[in-house]
């Protein structure tokens, strides 16, 4: 388990998490993220076709200047369940705009859990004036939030970092849910970022998708594509007014820090996993080539279970590159295991297997740097991209997750 460190709420945001009944278990189900003023709001989304209703609801109130909350429950994800569906997701919004008193289109919604099975609304709709009353802008209320939105997680993930601009200071806080399904684009799991910063809808729009796309896209666990994947960003502006290029830049690399943090704290989370996996590809001429290589290596089952059985394989991981689509020359290809040089330029290298063998099994953290230094394809483009191992832990989870 994964402790976090301290995260606090952006000025002019609250949050409450909440228990209204969904899950058996009686743990807490239900999320409030809320501005005390008009924000600007953008989303990305899942692109699986078979998507939430929450999803459908969502996509089309952001971007916005009007973003009041966001509300979020766990323990039903409210996809594939048809048109009663997308009814039941803006009536969560329509209930909690009544109790904030302002749009209906100024709420969000996202919802997480099993699919295929209605909303149990009567409860739902109790809870909210609960949830509402229980609104708060301490770091406790924060943390209650963001546990409320966990499913299959064993740890809360939420982070915030304060950013010095030439005004004074801002901060970005976020807070997500995610362990399993997950695959880009987007990896299976909810995220809410927020700030006190002031942007533009286009700033808002473009600093998330940057962020979003160095990050959370860059996670997998077992390339399952989720039906609700969503990150919501809320700026609020509370802490000052329009941001100069310069400003806007560094709130920019603040966004994306937190959704670093975020992304990796779902892959150290992630179902019955042993290891986390960083892995850098370099060397590439655009960053889309690199990002292809990457993510054939993070999803290689052989790649994972080699690593969960402390098995050096670097052909495995070789051979997961070369079917990237990506026209290089393997006489100019590299990789390092933890370090360790297991394959320069085309050729094998010898390395003590044992030893590099009692490394990855009695470490958690491996990385796996492979490399381009010429050649066709070849530049300066690189791309970092995290995932888990396989375990038969994960299997033994998955299987039995609905029954």
């Amino acid at each position: 388990m994964s402790v976090e460190k301290k995260a606090s709420l952006p000025k002019g945001f609250l949050a409450s998490g909440t228990t209204c009944g969904i899950k058996a278990s009686g743990k807490p189900d239900l999320a409030l993220f809320v501005t005390d003023r008009d924000a600007t709001a953008a989303g990305v989304f899942t692109t699986n076709r078979v998507c939430g209703a929450p999803v459908i609801v969502s996509k089309q109130r952001v971007p916005t200047t009007i973003a009041r909350a966001v509300i979020i429950n766990s323990g039903n994800s409210n996809a594939a369940t048809g048109e009663p569906g997308i009814e039941d997701a803006r009536a969560m919004t329509a209930a909690l705009a009544s109790q904030l008193r302002c749009d209906n289109e100024s709420v969000s919604v996202c919802s997480t859990g099993v699919i295929g099975v209605p909303l149990p609304m009567g409860i739902i709709l109790k809870g909210i004036p609960h949830g509402v009353v229980s609104l708060g802008a301490s770091d406790q209320h924060f943390l209650n939030a963001a546990t409320s939105m966990m499913t299959t997680d064993t740890f809360p993930k939420l982070t915030s970092v304060d950013v010095e601009i030439s005004g004074g200071t801002v901060r970005v806080s976020g807070a997500c849910k995610g362990a399993a399904m997950i695959a880009p684009n987007m990896a299976t799991m909810l995220g809410v970022v927020m700030t006190d910063a002031q942007l533009t809808v286009e700033q808002c729009d473009s600093a998330l998708r940057f962020g979003v796309d160095r990050t959370f896209n860059c996670i997998s666990v077992d390339g399952h594509m989720s039906t609700s994947d969503t990150v919501l960003l809320l700026a609020n502006g509370a802490a000052g007014g329009p941001l100069s290029e310069v400003d806007f830049a560094k709130v920019r690399v603040g966004i994306q820090q937190v959704c670093q943090h975020l992304a990796t704290s779902i892959i150290r989370d992630a179902e019955g996993a042993d290891h986390f996996i960083t892995i850098d590809v370099s060397g590439l001429e655009t960053r889309d080539q690199a990002y292809r290589m990457a993510k054939e290596i993070a999803d290689s089952a052989l790649v994972k279970t080699a690593v969960t059985g402390g098995d050096p394989n670097w052909g495995r991981i070789v051979s997961a590159a070369g079917y990237a689509h990506v026209d290089f020359d393997t006489a100019f290809v590299s990789l390092r295991i933890n370090g360790t040089q297991v394959y320069l330029a085309g050729t094998p290298v010898s390395f003590d297997a044992a030893a590099l063998s009692k490394q990855l099994k009695s470490k958690r953290d491996v990385h796996l740097e492979l490399s381009v230094s010429g050649g066709p394809c070849s530049g300066k483009e690189a791309v970092r991209f995290w995932t888990s191992d396989l375990t038969q832990e994960y299997v033994r989870l998955n299987s039995e997750y609905t029954t």
